[in-house]
């Protein structure tokens, strides 16, 4: 049975330095089953460069994104920005992609670097690529017809500028980008990753003082993984098996958090509740295991330690790894639900917890973790649902 597809998306940018605002802007709508995503690059760099490149970004993702023929889209951001009178050169440049969740759609680029199509486990140049005169302008068009695992790069000129004058004497020439992606980048790596990755190099070569605003944006094709995530016990106790019947019907992937929510799952489906004695991170509780359940970690502590790795994923200035090594259910409850999942379920109990009468944790405050990371994992583009019980 083939699976539905989705697509993904992920960004970074690194501030000019000295400069408190960046001069590129990224702009994403996701509507009636399309993703557009449009990476504007304003001239220069500071207030000026980022009132340019948002205006052009905003302007173009709501007309495209309304149904606007891309022509007309590109047509009017020439016509209405101006050109520098001493160079000759737009004030802003632009890449957009908009496509469906089938990895069908377009994809227009002015004045920024060709983008990068990774697929079948390397970089490639689209081979489809054409020139278009639009308002006088050279735009190029790209049909996409991207498959699973398929990954578009498209960035500013701060990537092939990195290092002029430092490490390179001409700057991050594309072969070279391409080498380093085709050397790092997996198939399974998310768009999120996979972008954070090529902006942590740029910012490598410019020793962390970027010479230049530097934007990397990726979209990714992949299959639909829909988690369901277990917190607390209901309300009720005699619809404790229903409840967990709801929690694990129709998900690619379970997870259990908490004590109290563990023991009920083991006995509604008649398996035992081992504990782990590890400790890979002494402030993170160990994990457990039941058979048929893909992660089973404590709840409130393990939940907060989520929240602050949510909070540094979503960071678009953000550049540590975006995938974690370590052993704890904290980074394993995050690597499940960043780079794997795309539809998340949170099914959350409301029932007062024996187990946390007289310590400083209430329901209210098991509530409000679930929402603040729903809120984060929803800025990640992930499609989150939460259902109380």
């Amino acid at each position: 049975m083939t699976k539905e597809l989705c697509v993904e998306y992920g960004y970074t940018s690194l501030n000019h330095v000295g400069e408190e605002l960046c001069g590129d802007n990224v702009e994403l709508v996701v509507a009636d089953g399309y993703t557009t995503l449009v990476l504007a690059d304003g001239l220069g760099s500071g207030v000026k460069a980022n009132i340019l490149s948002t205006l052009t970004s905003k302007i173009l993702c709501t007309m495209v994104a309304g149904g606007a023929a891309m022509e007309d889209c590109v047509g009017t951001i020439i016509e209405t920005l101006p050109v520098c009178k001493e160079r000759q050169l737009a004030y802003s440049t632009f890449s957009v992609i908009h496509i469906d969740n089938a990895g069908r759609g377009h994809m227009f680029e002015f004045d920024n670097p060709e983008a990068i199509w990774f697929h079948d486990g390397h970089t490639n140049d689209f081979p489809n690529r054409e020139v278009l005169d639009i308002c006088g302008k050279r735009v190029y068009h790209t049909e996409l017809a991207l498959e699973a695992g398929d990954l578009v790069f498209v960035m500013s000129d701060g990537c092939i500028h990195a290092g002029i004058g430092q490490i390179l004497n001409f700057g991050w020439q594309r072969k070279e980008i391409m080498e380093h992606l085709d050397r790092n980048v997996n198939p399974h790596m998310s768009a999120r990753a996979a972008a954070c990755l090529l902006a942590s190099a740029c910012n490598d070569l410019y020793l962390d003082r970027p010479g230049d605003d530097t934007t990397v944006a990726a979209i990714r094709v992949r299959p639909k993984l829909e988690v369901h995530i277990m917190v607390g016990p209901p309300v009720d106790k005699e619809k404790d098996a229903y409840y967990v019947q709801r929690f694990m019907q129709g998900a690619d992937k379970l997870i259990v958090c908490g004590g109290t929510s563990s023991q009920i799952v083991a006995r509604c489906i008649g398996k035992p509740l081992k504990t782990s004695f590890d400790f890979p991170d002494r402030e993170v509780p160990p994990i457990g295991f039941i058979e048929g359940i893909d992660l089973t970690t404590e709840g409130v502590i393990t939940l907060r330690r989520l929240l602050s790795l949510s909070e540094k994923y979503v960071s678009d200035k953000d550049l540590t790894p975006k995938t974690y090594t370590k052993t704890d259910g904290g980074s394993l409850l995050a690597n499940l639900v960043f780079e794997e999942a795309t539809h998340i379920v949170f099914f959350v109990g409301q029932n007062v917890n024996a187990a946390h009468q007289g310590l400083d944790i209430d329901i209210t405050m098991k509530l409000k973790l679930v929402e603040h990371i729903a809120d984060n994992l929803r800025h990640m583009g992930k499609t989150v649902t939460v259902n109380y019980d």
